[in-house]
């Protein structure tokens, strides 16, 4: 990859037990997160660094909305659901939270988010 690339987070869920443990995360033989998040407030994400990597799942937010791109034949398409949470309305749920994280809080929203995921079991 010519461009190097930081996500503002990711995470190991499927393979979580394969990177357990490990100080360093070697891309070369390691597999790569299964989820990617980006908060695009003032630079675009480049797609392509991450279909170079294999992440399946890649979250966009640009200050206003929520995007999740699912990686398909080696290319992202712009999906409504999480593959990593496919029972989750996330793209629905995160205007509400993000807003009453401006008015309340951000701890009553992180909260209130949590209350939400527990009545769902």
């Amino acid at each position: 990859m010519a461009q190097g690339l930081e996500a503002d987070n990711c995470f190991y869920i499927q393979n979580e037990a394969a990177v357990r443990g490990k100080n360093r995360i070697d891309l070369a033989t390691d597999p790569p997160p299964d989820l990617a998040i980006e908060i695009d407030i003032t630079s675009r994400t480049q797609f392509n660094n991450y279909e170079a990597l294999g992440v399946p799942e890649l979250w966009r937010y640009n200050g206003r909305s929520l995007q999740i791109s699912v990686l398909q034949d080696g290319k992202y398409i712009k999906g409504d659901r999480s593959l990593q949470f496919p029972n989750f309305p996330i793209t629905e749920l995160n205007p509400q939270y993000i807003e009453q994280s401006k008015t309340a809080g951000r701890n009553v929203a992180m909260k209130a988010f949590r209350s939400w995921v527990r009545s769902q079991n």
